[in-house]
């Protein structure tokens, strides 16, 4: 059967060496894996190739790709899934922790970290190549200019590591942005002290104006009472994850 084609943004990864490396990242107690667009199976071949017990089961969206997985790739290992990630429950695919991996679409990236997050008690680590600006982004540290929504927002809850940025000449078609592996490892963090509805709407509120100080960009959730309510003459670059969960109880505090 002829190889799929890329579709939805994706470049196929066509370097085994880099699979290996990739698949070599996740954590060896791990028996529950998920691949999120496997497309040809290159990295497909190198999870199953691990020696390990665990189970697999890849999700893929293409038609033509799940075709082509399904004749090329038999082992008892796989369960190959013909499903939107975006739009599938993900305790639908799993029930207990596990592992995320996959070559992630560039263009559909920040969409996939948004789900992580809404089941970041479910996926125990993620092991994933994206674009190598992106990556760069989510492991940014306060007071760097590309410390943004996504770097705080998964901070809280995942320990970040960059392992290794990846040549344009091992995928097929070649993007035009160099690639990067990330890994994300689910910290100890059970909840936070309110809502975390208003924590994600402090911020992305004061990112979304973030040349302008926290009392400025903050002014439609701040309370009126908001003299007592720290870091309002920093921007939001300049604070930390710990700083952002500070910030955000106080506000809630104050604003009952």
């Amino acid at each position: 059967m002829v190889r799929p084609k890329k579709h939805l943004g994706q470049h196929f990864l066509n370097d085994g060496n880099i699979a290996r490396k990739i698949a070599g990242l996740v954590s060896k107690d791990q028996t529950r894996i998920c691949e999120l667009g496997p497309g040809t199976g290159i990295l497909t071949r190198a999870i199953l190739g691990r020696n390990d017990p665990f189970r697999l089961k890849a999700v893929e969206i293409d038609e033509e790709s799940v075709a082509y997985l399904k004749e090329n790739i038999e082992d008892d290992r796989l369960t190959i899934l013909e499903t939107d990630f975006l739009k599938t429950n993900l305790r639908d695919i799993y029930s207990s922790p596990f592992t995320l991996i996959g070559n992630f679409p560039y263009n559909i990236s920040s969409q996939i970290f948004f789900k992580v997050l809404e089941a970041k008690d479910l996926i125990s680590e993620v092991v994933c190549m994206i674009q190598k600006e992106v990556a760069e982004r989510i492991k940014a540290s306060h007071g760097n200019k590309t410390y943004g929504i996504l770097s705080v927002l998964l901070q809280t809850w995942f320990d970040i590591h960059y392992e290794f940025t990846v040549n344009e000449q091992v995928f097929t078609p070649p993007p035009k942005v160099k690639s990067a592996v990330i890994k994300l490892t689910r910290n100890s963090r059970q909840s936070l002290p309110f809502n975390e509805k208003i924590y994600l709407n402090v911020i992305k509120t004061a990112f979304n104006q973030r040349r302008k100080t926290l009392r400025n960009a903050l002014k439609s959730v701040l309370p009126a009472a908001a003299e007592n309510i720290p870091f309002l003459d920093k921007r939001a670059e300049q604070l930390s994850v710990e700083d952002f969960i500070q910030l955000t109880g106080k506000i809630a505090r104050t604003g009952k």
